[in-house]
């Protein structure tokens, strides 16, 4: 398993790249919000030769002025990979299954280059999710042992940890191996 972490701007743009294979950033969220720390948490990912993906924090409704916020924010680079983080918002609601899927589809169709997949917890995976559409992986926060999540679906990258930052295992053989998934 190789082990990446996630960060956004609660976390340093000079975070700890030790061991580390791959690092998400929080690029967006919702149609205005852009990470301040972007891209010199970016800049420290490429820096260590990680392999590096953006996230867009998934608000319901405006999926097209979403989508075209977090493309306007992430640089188009092959071998990046995108994600749509799918969870609840601070008011309580969240993205029904039809603005996920329709969400990931339109950046696959906006950057047919780059790999998008789906972030969601292990509760909104199995009572929340009705189409089981990932694009092209599937990203599950569960925490518990390292690369167990408890679920049956594939899965690509396992959110174990929070603690003292978000903690991931991706289901790869090598770095390399990554890298040539990530650039399709």
């Amino acid at each position: 398993m190789l082990h990446g972490i996630d960060v956004s701007s609660f976390q340093s743009s000079s975070y700890d790249t030790d061991g580390l294979s791959f690092v998400f950033m929080k690029a967006t969220e919702g149609r205005s919000y852009v990470n301040p720390r972007l891209t010199a948490q970016t800049k420290t990912g490429r820096d260590a030769g990680l392999v590096v993906g953006f996230y867009h924090f998934l608000w319901p409704g405006n999926l097209d002025a979403q989508a075209d916020h977090f493309l306007q924010h992430t640089p188009e680079r092959p071998g990046d990979i995108l994600a749509v983080d799918w969870e609840g918002t601070s008011d309580g609601s969240h993205a029904g299954n039809a603005e996920k899927d329709s969400f990931i589809r339109k950046l696959k169709q906006l950057r047919p280059h780059n790999r998008v997949m789906l972030y969601c917890n292990r509760e909104f995976w199995l009572n929340v999710d009705r189409t089981s559409y990932a694009g092209d992986g599937l990203w599950i926060a569960d925490y518990v042992t390292a690369g167990k999540p408890r679920i049956k679906a594939k899965w690509r990258i396992h959110q174990y940890s929070s603690q003292p930052h978000d903690k991931n295992v991706a289901d790869f053989a090598s770095k390399d191996a990554l890298k040539e998934w990530a650039g399709g």
